[in-house]
């Protein structure tokens, strides 16, 4: 993918911000293949201690700096494996007894866990997709909160329409978002993991998109046209005893089916 013009991308996270108001920054992520790379990303942060991912992304996300990281940064090798930086664990000896009651059952997790693959990579940076530090980033990582993440699933969705099957593999829940967008590139949705909001300090309501820069445009280009058609962030609550055919009738004028007369 070409690089995008920096004027591109703020008017694209104005329109995104627009659509959804979303409370926490958007961030970019990429792999390299040196370490030299990396450090050359301008005004890079480089750890001073161990961190797990979740930290390094909410460095980004939360505190808005730039960091760069190697797997000489992360504080285990399941942190590494996920991006790239360390083979993964096929066994998962260490979870027995903590996230699982019997060896089979950690080794299943580890072995449906989805990882980039190691051998490649040296290096991640995280950013603020506004900076353009990141020119472009791999995936962008969308935080969000299940009413806007729906918006923003049906803007995925508007054309070219297909239906997302998302894993949950529980515990490491990185593998199921950045993990699997980093490795297959398709649009990552997760439920973010104990560790995520322990360590990297989720909010409870939130919910964690990783998808490719295009797959973020697509995404606002639908969520435009929902807009248009009364389809928009926030969803106002219509009553739950309340007659829907006057709103339906709105959104399905001329659509060919008639409401339903409501019972007595």
């Amino acid at each position: 993918m070409s690089a995008t013009a920096p004027n591109e991308t703020q008017h694209l996270l104005a329109e995104l911000n627009a659509l959804l108001r979303l409370k926490t920054t958007v961030i970019g992520m990429k792999l390299f293949e040196t370490v030299e790379a990396m450090q050359a990303i301008p005004r890079i942060r480089r750890p001073k201690s161990v961190h797990t991912t979740d930290q390094i992304v909410s460095m980004a996300s939360r505190l808005g700096w730039t960091v760069g990281i190697t797997a000489e940064d992360l504080v285990g090798n399941q942190c590494r494996a996920v991006i790239g930086l360390a083979p993964r664990d096929e066994r998962g000896e260490r979870y027995v007894g903590v996230w699982h009651g019997d060896a089979e059952s950690a080794a299943a997790r580890q072995q449906a866990l989805d990882c980039v693959p190691y051998g490649r990579y040296e290096a991640l940076v995280v950013s603020p997709l506004e900076s353009g530090r990141l020119d472009p980033p791999d995936i962008v990582l969308v935080y969000a909160t299940p009413g806007q993440m729906i918006i923003l699933i049906n803007g995925l969705q508007y054309r070219n329409y297909r239906k997302f099957a998302w894993s949950v593999v529980g515990e490491t829940a990185c593998a199921d978002s950045w993990g699997r967008a980093l490795a297959t590139g398709e649009p990552s949705l997760s439920l973010p993991c104990f560790a995520e909001r322990r360590y990297g300090g989720v909010p409870d309501e939130e919910m964690l998109m990783a998808l490719k820069p295009e797959d973020l445009r697509r995404a606002v280009e639908g969520m435009k046209a929902l807009a248009k058609n009364g389809i928009r962030y926030p969803i106002p609550a219509y009553g739950i005893q309340a007659d829907p055919s006057a709103g339906m009738g709105i959104s399905y004028a001329g659509k060919g089916e008639k409401a339903a007369t409501p019972a007595r």
